[in-house]
């Protein structure tokens, strides 16, 4: 059984960081691109970033390049979303996903973008991250 378990979350004044885990199980990790999606109150699930297990690719959306940074580490099965420079637009429950990696036609990169919402097949249960102004 797929399980993903995010962890980091809190309050946190505008300025400041936090560090994201999302902890995996249950599936080969060469086998799925992994994403970060955030969702604010009355707003649509949006992506946030992702790490492309091929061929180590990233990407990030304009609203959070420069400032947030995605890393795994394989020997823990984790991977985490570093926050840095937070802002208030940030305040959001965070969510990990897998969605299924992809030689022939790459869903994860800078060229490649990220997959949307109903790419991913497993998905965590969110951590909250609140930005104070």
């Amino acid at each position: 059984e797929v399980q993903l378990v995010e962890s980091g979350g809190g309050l946190v004044q505008a300025g400041g960081s936090l560090r994201l885990s999302c902890a995996a199980s249950g599936f080969t990790f060469d086998d799925y691109d992994i994403g970060w999606f955030r969702q604010a109150p009355g707003k649509e699930r949006e992506g946030v970033s992702c790490f492309n297990v091929i061929d180590g690719g990233t990407y990030y959306t304009d609203s959070v390049k420069g400032r947030l940074t995605i890393s795994s580490d394989y020997a823990k099965n984790t991977v985490y979303l570093q926050m840095n420079n937070l802002k208030p637009e940030d305040t959001a429950v965070y969510y990990c996903a897998l969605e299924i990696a992809s030689i022939v036609r790459p869903r994860c990169g800078v060229a490649a973008g990220m997959a949307s919402v109903h790419e991913y097949v497993y998905w965590g249960q969110g951590t909250q991250v609140t930005v104070s102004s």
